[in-house]
């Protein structure tokens, strides 16, 4: 066997196994294959079922007061007076300040309450508590709580930045007034009475005390 042929059975066996190995490695191929497909069209598509839409109306705004309406436009306006006022987190300040203030009022304790009254409405609620002590009259009331919250009206001086909110509040409670002696003279402590309240709160947007005060009752 001449020095040829040898070179040439080796080089055979070089490409066999050559062969064999990239069969392991890649595996095989059979029948007709697609064609790879581009990057661009593997990437998922996301699909948007909702419209963005810019310099709608003011929803904090328009779910306590029609848009357009002058109440709307004073919210707004409180707004760019003060830049961090939400008329929602108003409203639950006004609903816990509704119990707080009726509460102390019914039961005497107008010091708890005093940074939250204005002065005409202070002296107002003074003079009923006075009233009732000298008549020796006590006063057990019990808040069962809200069945109705909403804002009324709303008004605001660009001038000087005074802002005041109506709120029309409906509760339940028991309350009952007893006399010296301890006997009920007026209402009862079992059964449970609807009360309509029409508040008014004021404040200076912008002002450092952030606290609303009351400034007028009704019904």
């Amino acid at each position: 066997m001449n020095s040829s042929l040898i070179q040439l059975l080796v080089l055979a066996g070089v490409a066999i196994f050559l062969i064999l190995k990239l069969r392991s490695v890649l595996g095989t191929r059979d029948g007709f294959e697609k064609p790879p497909v581009p990057l661009e069209d593997v990437r998922p598509r996301v699909r948007r079922d909702f419209e963005v839409i810019d310099g709608g109306p003011d929803r904090d705004i328009t779910d306590h007061a029609p848009d357009g309406s002058d109440s709307a436009k004073a919210l707004a306006a409180m707004k760019l007076a003060e830049p961090g006022f939400s008329v929602n987190t108003f409203l639950q300040g006004a609903r816990g300040a509704y119990e707080m203030i009726l509460m102390s009022f019914e039961r005497g304790d107008i010091d708890a309450i005093r940074p939250f009254l204005d002065d005409e409405i202070e002296a107002a609620f003074v003079q009923v508590i006075n009233a009732r002590e000298e008549q020796g009259l006590t006063v057990s009331a019990n808040f069962i709580g809200l069945r109705e919250m909403s804002l009324v009206e709303a008004e605001f001086d660009r001038d000087s930045k005074y802002a005041q909110i109506t709120v029309r509040y409906v509760a339940e409670l028991t309350s009952a007034v007893r006399n010296k002696a301890g006997e009920i003279v007026e209402g009862s402590e079992k059964e449970i009475k609807r009360q309509r309240d029409v508040w008014t709160y004021g404040r200076t947007m912008g002002a450092s005390d952030p606290n609303w005060q009351l400034i007028a009752t009704g019904e």
